[in-house]
């Protein structure tokens, strides 16, 4: 069986079900106060220009990344059908309130996408292409291989849900560029990743001729443009490189960086103005082609109050919040994303007999992230101190030879 859903022939948009965001953390960070800064392989550090960490944005995190398990797991268009097979009938009939409110939980990867803009631009400030490259490197592929692997097992010992890809689909999802390929994902979730790595490359121009206030703006000005008039060049390259699904959820991330930065100015408040009303208008479109759950009042009142949370911290309003548990939400939301959807709905259709239907989504979430937290200790971070070091090596080497 191939369900529709999986297709990932990078479609003008993307479906629901398989298809949701990135998260979390794929966006970590490291301090910007100086030059060259020591990677670390530990977890995602969200610093200001004065090092001090952003603990709510360790929070947002978290709390997107619980939005879109929910509304995976009792949300989806593709759940709340007859015969469904994750819940075998209506997840509205089952459990109508959760329903209600998980049916707008797909907006965690709006949310994903601005703290990606936020804090991709700040882990670059006074930093070199190759350092870029390299914390992106370590930070992006040790949870995702495990992840690859660790659904591949899932759905080849528990059939009956989504299908496995074949093996040499499975070794292309290594590479994280399966979607360039025309190729499935191992799980419809990475699809983010693909809009997050055309970002980086993006964004990786500014980066290489160093990033000043001028080149964010104008990059903000160019990229909006090229995504405003990508859909109706009817250029299929145009659309591939300028994203308009996601351009204007990264600029406003971009924007209020700046503004935590620089401070506020009228320019700022205007690039953020207008990836607010282009942002509300892809929620529509996504509403109508893709969701078909949930209302767009109520889907932008709740992008409206995200942005307006992250202007607060960009502004400094939040910089009393603290807590440890916080650095561990930050550090939980990538593997978490990465693992919960495939592998959480089969999960689900093996145990939705078993318990309460409520208590089997709490529980299934909460195993996920018990398990996270392990591959984000005894995977992402190792892991992540091995490539660092091979990759500063080479470059290195890279740098140091003569022909």
């Amino acid at each position: 069986m191939q369900d529709a859903q999986r297709r990932t022939s990078i479609p003008r948009r993307v479906l629901s079900g398989l298809h949701q965001p990135l998260p979390p953390g794929t966006a970590s960070v490291r301090p910007t106060t100086r030059a060259t800064p020591r990677a670390t392989p530990r977890a995602a550090v969200v610093r200001d220009r004065a090092g001090r960490r952003l603990y709510a944005i360790d929070g947002i995190r978290l709390l997107a990344a619980l939005m879109v398990a929910v509304h995976h797991y009792a949300g989806t268009n593709r759940v709340d059908q007859p015969g469904n097979r994750v819940w075998d009938r209506p997840v509205s009939d089952i459990m109508p309130t959760v329903f209600r409110f998980a049916s707008y939980g797909w907006i965690g990867v709006e949310i994903f996408f601005v703290i990606s803009g936020f804090v991709i631009c700040m882990s670059c400030w006074g930093r070199s292409p190759r350092q870029f490259f390299v914390s992106r490197v370590i930070r992006l592929y040790p949870a995702y291989w495990f992840a690859v692997a660790f659904t591949t097992v899932v759905l080849t010992l528990l059939p009956g849900v989504w299908d496995r890809l074949r093996t040499r689909d499975v070794l292309l999802n290594v590479t994280m560029l399966q979607s360039g390929s025309g190729v499935m994902n191992v799980d419809g979730v990475y699809w983010t990743l693909w809009s997050e790595l055309r970002f980086y490359l993006l964004f990786l121009v500014v980066v290489w001729t160093g990033l000043t206030y001028r080149k964010v703006v104008v990059f903000c000005c160019v990229w909006g443009a090229a995504a405003m008039l990508a859909p109706i060049s009817k250029l299929p390259l145009l659309e591939l490189v300028a994203n308009p699904e996601g351009a204007w959820y990264f600029i406003a991330g971009l924007a209020l960086y700046l503004m935590h930065r620089f401070g506020q100015d009228l320019l700022l408040w205007g690039i953020l103005a207008m990836a607010w009303l282009m942002g509300q208008r892809e929620l529509g479109i996504r509403i109508d082609e893709v969701e078909h759950v949930s209302g767009w009042r109520g889907s932008v009142l709740i992008f409206t109050v995200f942005l307006l949370a992250m202007v607060a911290i960009a502004l400094g309003a939040t910089d009393r919040v603290r807590g440890r548990w916080l650095v561990t939400a930050g550090a939980l939301t990538y593997p978490l994303y990465l693992m919960h959807y495939a592998a959480g709905t089969t999960l689900i259709n093996r145990l939705r007999d078993t318990m309460d239907a409520r208590l089997l989504v709490v529980s299934v979430i909460a195993g996920f992230m018990l398990l996270s937290w392990l591959v984000h200790r005894f995977v992402e971070r190792p892991v992540a101190g091995l490539l660092k070091r091979g990759l500063d090596t080479s470059f290195a080497r890279l740098r140091n030879a003569s022909g």
